[in-house]
């Protein structure tokens, strides 16, 4: 029913920038939250950021409050995360999902690579 693909990922030193996105299809995109998670190898996965259907309402972890900014464009049915001020505990791979219920995410990308070098 919906589909999510990431992109962006790569590899960056420390303090850099990049902007993730991932394009979605399906059911209509600005029906639901968007929420990006990410997990490191030996890892549980981590919540990163959510960003309601309008785009008007955002959260953050405090991991990353103040560096990563989330946004979307429901035209293009696309969700970003720009990351800035990268640091090597960020080094992840980098998902986004549906928010199906409160606080329940149900549909997730492929993920996207994202290492960050000292």
């Amino acid at each position: 029913q919906v589909q999510l693909v990431e992109s962006g990922g790569g590899l960056v030193q420390a303090g850099g920038s990049l902007r993730l996105s991932c394009a979605t299809s399906g059911r209509t995109f600005r029906t639901y939250s968007m929420g990006w998670f990410r997990q490191a190898p030996g890892k549980e996965r981590q919540f990163v950021a959510n960003i309601n259907r309008s785009g008007d309402s955002t959260y953050y972890a405090d991991s990353v409050k103040g560096r990563f900014t989330i946004s979307r464009d429901n035209a293009k049915n696309t969700v970003y995360l720009q990351m800035s001020s990268l640091k090597p505990e960020d080094t992840a791979i980098y998902y986004c999902a549906v928010r199906i219920h409160l606080g329940t995410y149900g549909y997730w990308g492929q993920g996207t690579q994202v290492t960050v070098s000292s």
